[in-house]
C-alpha cells in the first residue's frame, strides 16, 4: 500500500444524500424503515425456503443465496449511512472506506452472477424439462454458487489493490453516501487511467457478459414459447419467469443508469438516487416480488402461519 496515502490521508468526508439538513430526521425514519424491511425480509425468504421442503429446488437454492447477498449488500451502506444521518457526522476512516468499496463491488457482483444462475435455471426448465433434474443437479448448483463467490472475490479484491496505490492528498470530499469506486477515482490525484482500463474490462466479465447470458437465455425461452403458443404454456412461463424478470430489470437497469448515463466529471444527485435505487431500494424490494408473484413461496408463508397460529 503506498505509504504516502496513510500520511496525507487518515479520512474521507461523506456529503451524503442531496437532501437539506431540516429533511434528515424525515429520511432517516425512512431508510431505517427500508433497510429493516430489505434484513427481514430477505432474512423471511431464507427461512420459507430452509423450512418447506417443496423449496428445495434449485430455483430457491438460488433465491436463498440472492436473498442472503441482498442483506449484505444494503448492510454495507445502508447502516454507516444511517449513523451519519442520526449523529450528523460526516467522516469515515481511509480503512473503513476502502472496505465499504470492496465489499460493495463484491456483493454487487455476486448478485450479478447469482442473477445469471437463476436464468440458466429458468431456461433448463422450460427448454428442457425432461432433462432439468439431470441437468440441474445439486453439483451444479453449488458449483455456480462457488464460481460466482471466487469470481467476485477476485474481481473485487482487484479493484481495491489499485485502489490502495492511489494518493487522495488533493480533496478528501466524496460526493456521495459511500465510499463508490468510480466517486473515489474522481477524487484522486494520480493517475487513474489503469484502473478506468481495469474497470472497463473486468466490468465486461462480471456485468455485461452476465447480463447478456441472461438476455441469451430468455431469448431462447421465448422462442420455445413461440414454437407452440399457447395460453397455458404462456402462463406458466410467466408465472415461472416474471419474478425473475422484474428482479432483473430493477437490478440492471439502476446499473445501466449510473455507468451510461452519468457525468464522467464529477458524482451529480442523479448519480446519487440511481445508486440508492439499486443498493437499497432493490434489496428491498426483492422478498415482496418473489413473495407476491409466486404461488410456492405464498404456499410455504401460509403453512408457516398456519404452524405458528395451531402451535399458539
Amino acid at each position: 500500500m503506498n505509504k504516502d496515502n496513510q500520511s496525507t490521508v487518515s479520512e474521507f468526508i461523506l456529503l451524503g444524500l442531496p437532501i437539506s439538513l431540516e429533511e434528515q430526521g424525515m429520511y432517516y425514519a425512512l431508510f431505517l424503515i427500508m433497510y429493516l424491511t430489505t434484513v427481514l425480509g430477505n432474512l423471511l425468504i431464507i427461512l420459507l425456503i430452509r423450512l418447506d421442503s417443496r423449496l428445495h429446488t434449485p430455483m430457491y437454492f438460488f433465491l436463498s443465496h440472492l436473498a442472503l447477498t441482498d442483506i449484505n449488500f444494503s448492510s454495507v451502506t445502508a447502516p454507516k449511512m444511517l449513523m451519519n444521518m442520526l449523529t450528523h457526522s460526516q467522516s469515515i476512516s481511509y480503512a473503513a472506506c476502502i472496505s465499504q468499496s470492496y465489499f460493495f463491488t463484491l456483493f454487487a457482483d455476486i448478485d450479478s452472477f447469482l442473477l445469471t444462475s437463476m436464468a440458466y435455471d429458468r431456461y433448463v426448465a422450460i427448454c428442457h424439462p425432461l432433462h432439468y433434474s439431470t441437468i440441474m443437479s445439486r453439483n451444479l448448483c453449488l458449483l455456480l454458487v462457488i464460481v460466482s463467490w471466487g469470481l467476485s472475490i477476485a474481481n473485487a479484491l482487484v479493484h481495491t489493490i489499485l485502489l490502495s496505490f492511489l494518493s487522495f492528498s488533493r480533496d478528501i470530499t466524496l460526493h456521495h453516501y459511500f465510499c463508490d469506486l468510480s466517486a473515489l477515482l474522481k477524487l484522486s490525484s494520480s493517475d487513474t487511467t489503469i484502473n478506468e482500463m481495469v474497470i472497463l474490462i473486468l466490468g465486461s466479465v462480471v456485468m455485461t457478459l452476465p447480463f447478456m447470458c441472461i438476455l441469451l437465455s430468455y431469448g431462447h425461452i421465448g422462442a420455445t414459447i413461440l414454437k407452440a403458443p399457447s395460453i397455458k404454456g404462456i402462463c406458466k412461463a410467466l408465472s415461472t419467469c416474471g419474478s425473475h424478470l422484474c428482479v432483473v430489470s430493477l437490478y440492471y437497469g439502476g446499473i445501466m443508469g449510473i455507468y451510461f448515463f452519468s457525468s464522467s466529471n464529477n458524482t451529480n444527485d442523479k448519480d446519487i438516487i440511481v445508486t440508492v435505487l439499486y443498493s437499497v431500494v432493490t434489496p428491498m424490494l426483492n422478498p415482496f416480488i418473489y413473495s407476491l408473484r409466486n404461488r410456492d413461496m405464498k404456499g410455504a408463508l401460509r403453512n408457516l402461519l398456519s404452524r405458528e397460529i395451531f402451535s399458539v
